[in-house]
């Protein structure tokens, strides 16, 4: 719900450069499952921060050592295994229906929020979960869950022995991203000043510290390369919802 107010707030606000929405794939899942009636290119884009993966875990005492031992157990026992997601379209619902459907594994998508998403496969609720890394990782170091993949296109040095998706032979490849979003008539000389502020406060030791903390990557993209960058992930969004159905599910009939 933040998401679809938020994004409609940006939609039709006055076009000066004094509210800026902080984006991520939320503006892709929102708009593509139906919860506003416009597209992500309703808006503009100032560029992208940071991204990181979503990746895939079990609870530390399960006796699943590796993605594919999980996988193996759900082809033998099809529907039964639950994974959970933090909502019903978003971007971890689309990461593991993804990452479920590309090794065959019919399982179980239980929405349980961001709160319960992790709640959830500690009291075994749920026997993995898809979370964004920042989500996971504070976890994963207490050592009360096990990251066993992930969706990035490349490794990342906060879980550098976790395989990525791609590693493991599944051509399938999706990032949580984050950046700042205006409203479409803002005019580009302020868009650009923006950008490059956005530059600045990204490569900032600060920030580049939380980074480093929290496991997300710092890339910024100004206005063009963010552009092709959402189109693209569009795409990829779009494919997943529309192979569960979830394609404008949510759209005003």
């Amino acid at each position: 719900v933040t998401g679809n107010l938020s994004y409609t707030y940006i939609k039709n606000a006055k076009p000066d450069g004094y509210t800026v929405a902080w984006n991520s794939t939320s503006i892709l899942t929102t708009t593509n499952i139906g919860n506003v009636p416009f597209r992500y290119d309703a808006m503009a884009h100032i560029g992208r921060v940071e991204f990181q993966p979503m990746v895939f875990a079990v609870k530390a005492t399960a006796s699943w050592q590796s993605f594919g031992e999980f996988v193996a157990a759900c082809q033998a026992n099809p529907g039964t295994l639950k994974v959970g997601n933090s909502g019903t379209g978003s971007a971890t619902h689309l990461a593991a229906i993804a990452m479920m459907s590309a090794s065959g594994c019919e399982a179980i998508h239980v929405p349980l929020g961001i709160k319960r998403r992790n709640a959830g496969l500690l009291s075994g609720e749920t026997d993995a979960m898809a979370a964004p890394l920042t989500g996971a990782l504070n976890l994963a170091k207490a050592k009360k869950i096990r990251i066993m993949s992930h969706l990035s296109g490349q490794a990342n040095p906060v879980i550098p022995d976790v395989p990525s998706m791609k590693s493991l032979g599944y051509d399938i490849e999706m990032d949580l991203f984050r950046g700042l979003t205006v409203p479409a008539a803002t005019p580009d000389p302020i868009k650009a000043k923006l950008a490059e502020a956005m530059r600045q406060a990204a490569q900032s030791p600060a920030f580049q510290a939380l980074a480093k903390k929290k496991g997300f990557t710092v890339s910024p993209l100004g206005p063009d390369d963010f552009e092709t960058y959402l189109a693209a992930n569009d795409q990829v969004v779009q494919t997943i919802m529309q192979g569960a159905g979830l394609y404008q599910s949510k759209a005003t009939k």
